[in-house]
């Protein structure tokens, strides 16, 4: 099975920093982005019940944190918190389905998950650590300045996303994407299953109510004790 166009892999340098820590890919084909399909708010109105249950919202509040310490850890502030208290109060809120499914699972799932328009990646994708000051255009043009060591996800060009900083302009989705890209970092503390949990929901949304179709969704361990997986293109 292959989840995309190009390959994936994860870098040596990646297993042996943050060994144990896993990433997640969800590849979703033709996949239409409404900005509210007909059933999707009640779809999200139970998964927010669900969210809000005492014990659920509990154990996402801990992973969240989780994350924001991890963010801490290079000087940034973690989006994360701030988004779960907004969701809590307000709900979720209502973009576009591709959109919307990416809140849906970071928030119901307490991970972190980016979202991209998989045509414009440029060849094969890397799981990958930074050295400092690599630069890279983030969303809006906002331009990214690496510090050693944080977690980023190349592709043959350039890198596309900064786990604590964002993604980049290039991948955004734009109204006419059709081949929709989920990937979800773990950062150490965070289990992988998880990440299986936020994306099959993210998936879930678009195949039901964008008529996309899941071509395979992967969660990597990286135990530095095992051969790196790579996925590659089919022949």
């Amino acid at each position: 099975m292959i989840i995309r166009h190009a390959g994936f892999s994860i870098s040596s340098a990646y297993s042996h920093r943050y060994p144990g820590v896993g990433f997640g890919l969800a590849f979703i084909r033709d996949c239409r982005n409404p900005e509210n399909p007909e059933g999707f708010d009640q779809f999200k109105r139970q998964r927010l019940r669900h969210m809000r249950r005492r014990e659920i919202l509990a154990a996402v509040s801990q992973r969240i944190a989780v994350y924001a310490r991890f963010f801490e850890s290079f000087g940034y502030a973690c989006p994360l918190p701030q988004h779960l208290k907004r969701t809590v109060n307000s709900g979720f809120p209502r973009y576009s389905l591709v959109l919307d499914a990416h809140f849906l699972a970071e928030m119901c799932a307490g991970i972190l998950v980016a979202v991209a328009d998989d045509d414009r990646f440029e060849g094969d994708l890397t799981l990958d650590v930074s050295a400092a000051d690599e630069v890279s255009l983030g969303l809006g043009n906002r331009r990214f300045r690496t510090r050693a060591g944080e977690i980023v996800l190349r592709d043959e060009k350039d890198i596309v996303c900064v786990l604590c900083q964002g993604a980049d302009e290039k991948t955004r989705i734009q109204p006419d994407t059709r081949n929709v890209l989920f990937y979800a970092y773990a950062v150490p503390g965070i289990a992988s299953a998880y990440l299986a949990e936020g994306l099959s929901l993210a998936a879930e949304a678009l195949v039901a109510f964008g008529g996309g179709q899941l071509e395979d969704l992967k969660v990597f361990p990286t135990n530095p004790t095992e051969k790196n997986e790579t996925i590659r293109r089919r022949s």
